[in-house]
């Protein structure tokens, strides 16, 4: 047998000029990329001074990692970089994992009237405010006329109405399982894009082998929609620390502050809130290394288990 000829390596000039539409249209979104993403890196300065407004930047006093050090010594940021993990970690185990699950079985459905029915109407919270969504959660939660401790009494479950909203145990996963309710149609939306794109023909050898609906959904399903799960879920892992604030602060109270306060809302309330937009900036720097570091580990595990990645 002859020693197969090694390839040569294609130059990048080469592609540049083959495929040169391609990266002039390209050049408005990097365009974009930079001004808003690269360019606002700038105002990272403030974090090592005492930003007072009205002054230049450049003329403002340095302090150095006065803000840091005192970012990391107080209490109240490590009882938000708690509640910050624990909202993200379960809604990354539950809203990550239940709109597979839902895009797998919907894409069972042979009744097409049915299928965009159902899709239509779990896709459609999406649009719908985050102000609105509050106010749904609250009302079906109250103690008076809410239908969730109606259903519990009616049932015989609990002996009296619970005051969800004023508990901090419940917090968490109130958050979770609304923003499920919101986004789990729309998040599905992908994977039923990705399992379209398997080629029917499989699903077509493996029903002539003898497999199943569950064995077709586990041997062809599955691992055709698997390099989508994976990226989707190295970002996922990259964001975990960034969950923003609109959630648990319209659903939030005085009550239960403990446990609603996450890095963003913290930020906003003891850094933009108070003027100290210094101490500000230190927070959003923080969350941003971390969720770099998160994702470049993330990218850097699934890469040399699985040989998917997304850099």
């Amino acid at each position: 047998m002859g020693t197969p000829t090694p390839k040569k390596k294609v130059s990048f000039w080469k592609v540049f000029l083959q495929q040169r539409y391609l990266y002039l249209m390209s050049i408005p979104f990097v365009i974009l990329v930079i001004i808003f993403n690269y360019f606002p890196l700038w105002g990272w300065t403030m974090a090592f001074q005492n930003y007072k407004p009205g002054f230049p930047i450049m003329e403002q006093e340095w302090v150095g990692l006065k803000h840091f050090i005192e970012l990391f010594s107080d209490d109240r940021f490590y009882r938000v970089l708690r509640n910050t993990l624990a909202m993200s970690i379960m809604g990354l185990s539950i809203g990550f994992v239940v709109p597979i699950i839902f895009a797998v079985l919907l894409n069972e459905v042979r009744l097409s009237f049915f299928k965009r029915i159902v899709q239509t109407i779990t896709y459609l919270p999406h649009f719908v405010s985050w102000v609105v969504v509050a106010g749904i959660v609250i009302k079906m939660l109250s103690i008076d006329g809410g239908i969730v401790n109606d259903l519990l009494v009616g049932l015989g479950i609990i002996d009296k109405p619970i005051q969800f909203m004023a508990k901090g145990e419940y917090f968490w996963i109130i958050v979770v399982l609304s923003e499920l309710w919101k986004e789990m149609g729309w998040n599905a939306i992908i994977f039923l894009a990705a399992i379209a794109g398997i080629d029917p023909q499989l699903y077509e050898a493996a029903k002539v082998d003898g497999a199943g609906r569950l064995r077709r959904i586990w041997h062809v399903t599955l691992p055709g929609i698997r390099p989508t799960i994976l990226v989707l879920l190295i970002l996922s892992i990259g964001h975990l620390t960034s969950i923003g604030f609109e959630k648990q602060f319209l659903l939030g109270n005085n009550l239960v502050v403990d446990y609603s306060e996450v890095l963003d809302l913290y930020a906003l309330n003891y850094g933009i809130g108070l003027n100290r937009f210094s101490y500000g900036t230190a927070i959003g720097i923080f969350n941003s290394i971390v969720s770099i570091i998160l994702l470049f580990i993330a990218n850097g595990i699934f890469k040399r288990f699985s040989n998917q990645s997304v850099m």
